[in-house]
């Protein structure tokens, strides 16, 4: 059995390899790991997105753990409805409507196992983006746009089209390293290198530039310290082949 687990960072691949699993990073890339997925060979069972991400619900918080039951694409910016006669041009709603473009099922018996380990672990939507979500407004036009995910990552949805491809069963499991109401200061930007070690140079230049982001930079270092604790814990309660596809 042979487990392929989709990660970001090479950290969230560290922790995520092992006994019948086979981590391929990202690094943020998404043209290079959809590149990655395409040109591995051999016989892969099952197929999981797994590492830390944006949160979207507003109950969420860092170091929730999520399971994916529908894994989704939507677009990110807010539509706006055209202004009725006693609205001025200037007053535009946005609509309330989900604007999910692609959607893919994970394998209920998959998701059921891995709940059954992680007790804690929230179930519903995750969303997949091409681009860092760094501000509070577009989490929480995302959460509004995919029919309420709970949170968001730079893999899922790479993970969902190469397992369509493959026909293999899809599962994700992402734990919270910021919350919804939390916008990333430019520092965290690029505050860490594609292995998931801390860029200290990059780091400090941002803040010769810009101190006054240091409180947000050091809350943002807290939660993916804590996202990455939990992360862990979840990969030692899966066990041998992340719980799936055949326990």
């Amino acid at each position: 059995m042979t487990i392929l687990a989709v990660c970001g960072l090479k950290k969230e691949a560290r922790i995520a390899g092992g006994p019948g699993v086979i981590a391929v990073a990202g690094g943020g890339d998404a043209r290079a790991l959809s590149e990655r997925l395409d040109a591995l060979e051999g016989d892969i069972h099952g197929i999981i997105s797994i590492g830390i991400a944006a949160g979207l619900s507003p109950l969420l918080k860092p170091g929730d753990v999520v399971i994916a039951e529908r894994i989704v694409t939507a677009r990110h910016s807010l539509l706006a409805e055209a202004p009725q006669k006693e609205e001025m041009a200037f007053e535009l709603k946005p609509k309330k409507a989900t604007t999910v473009e692609e959607q893919w099922r994970c394998d209920n018996g998959w998701r059921v196992a891995m709940a059954a380990r992680i007790e804690s672990a929230h179930q519903g939507i995750i969303a997949g983006s091409d681009a860092i979500l760094d501000t509070a407004d577009a989490k929480s036009t995302l959460f509004a746009n995919s029919g309420g995910a709970l949170a968001a990552d730079m893999e899922s949805h790479i993970a969902a089209r190469f397992a369509a491809w493959r026909r293999v069963p899809l599962a994700a499991l992402r734990v919270i390293s910021d919350a919804a109401d939390q916008s990333l200061p430019p520092a965290a930007l690029t505050a860490l290198n594609p292995d998931g070690t801390l860029a200290l140079g990059r780091v400090l230049g941002s803040l010769l530039t810009k101190p006054w982001q240091l409180p947000a930079l050091l809350r943002t270092g807290r939660g993916s310290g804590k996202a990455f604790r939990q992360l862990l814990r979840c990969r030692n309660l899966l066990g041998v082949g992340l719980s799936g596809p055949n326990l």
